[in-house]
């Protein structure tokens, strides 16, 4: 299982990670990301699928037409740990490609 990170290191991590942001209720980071139409959020969604398959780490998500919300937390945890800053690193590069 993997260790909880402080909050004072998630703070610290997400200076490295553009965008995502820590939960108002600090059990999750998040992020919203905006797209031109629902096919490229579909797209984007599916290239962060396949990624989060791989690393067996799944998100908690939604989509609306050209608009998706990530939320990443590792349950089995009970907090965010060094799977969710890895995935929302992934997550990040998808989205640039």
């Amino acid at each position: 299982m993997s260790s909880i990170l402080l909050p004072d290191e998630i703070t610290k991590r997400l200076r490295d990670i553009p965008g995502w942001q820590l939960s108002n209720d600090g059990k999750s980071i998040e992020q919203t990301f905006k797209f031109s139409d629902f096919r490229s959020a579909f797209g984007f969604m599916t290239q962060v699928a396949l990624a989060a398959e791989k690393m067996d780490h799944h998100p908690d998500w939604s989509n609306v037409y050209n608009t998706v919300r990530i939320q990443l937390s590792t349950h089995d945890a009970g907090g965010i740990t060094e799977r969710d800053i890895t995935l929302a690193k992934t997550t990040n590069t998808l989205v640039h490609k």
